[in-house]
This record gives structure tokens, C-alpha cells and sequence, in this order.
């Protein structure tokens, strides 16, 4: 045995060695890590519609703009749960209340099931 080559007590058992099983899993978690950034960034995109549309809502957007009627459209789909919890007579607030209310559950829920499977 030459000096260059590791002593078989030093070497490291991998028991995949040899083997081309291709469902062996990987160790590094990285499909958790995958899926956890893609319920991030669906949350992240979740709240940044509905951030839109109040922005749009209160600076007064042409709402017949194709634009602002796509946004409109995708904020009420996201925010049907959460539609008149808040009736206030200033419709400004209201928008704001509402859809702020989905964006903040949208966020804290994609956000807190991301970091849980981050864990695994």
C-alpha cells in the first residue's frame, strides 16, 4: 500500500457507492429547501398583488385601465375570504383593512409554513 492512498479504517462507508439507484435521496435537503422558497416567493407575490391594488385604490387609478382592472381582479380572488370584515364608511380605509388584512395572513401563513419546512 502506498503512502498516497487512504488506509481502509480512514475511509469513509458510503453505502450508495456503486450503486446508480436513481431515487436514492439526497441528504442536503434540498428539495425542502425548493419547496419552502417556492411558498415563500407564492406568498411574497400573494401580498405584493393585494399591496398593489390598495396603492392603486387609494391614489385613485383609472379603474377601466386594463392594468388596474387585472390587479383588481387578482386581489379580489385572493381576498374573497376576507371581503367586508371591515365596513367602514371611508372607502379608502376599507380597501386598506381588508385587503391588508389578507396580504398580513397570506405573508405570516406562506412565510411561517416555508420556515417550518426549512427545519425539516
Amino acid at each position: 500500500m502506498s503512502n498516497t492512498e487512504p488506509r481502509p479504517e480512514n475511509q469513509r462507508f458510503d453505502r450508495n457507492h456503486g450503486s446508480h439507484h436513481s431515487y436514492a435521496r439526497d441528504g442536503d435537503g434540498s428539495a425542502a429547501r425548493r419547496s419552502a422558497l417556492v411558498i415563500h416567493t407564492m406568498a411574497d407575490i400573494a401580498a405584493a398583488f393585494l399591496g398593489l391594488w390598495i396603492v392603486l385604490y387609494l391614489l385613485e387609478a383609472n379603474q377601466s385601465n386594463v392594468f388596474v382592472e387585472f390587479v383588481e381582479g387578482v386581489a379580489d380572488w385572493l381576498a374573497w375570504w376576507s371581503q367586508d370584515i371591515f365596513t367602514m364608511d371611508t372607502d379608502g380605509i376599507r380597501v386598506l383593512l381588508n385587503y391588508g388584512l389578507a396580504a398580513a395572513v397570506y405573508l405570516l401563513i406562506g412565510h411561517g409554513i416555508a420556515t417550518r419546512i426549512r427545519r425539516l
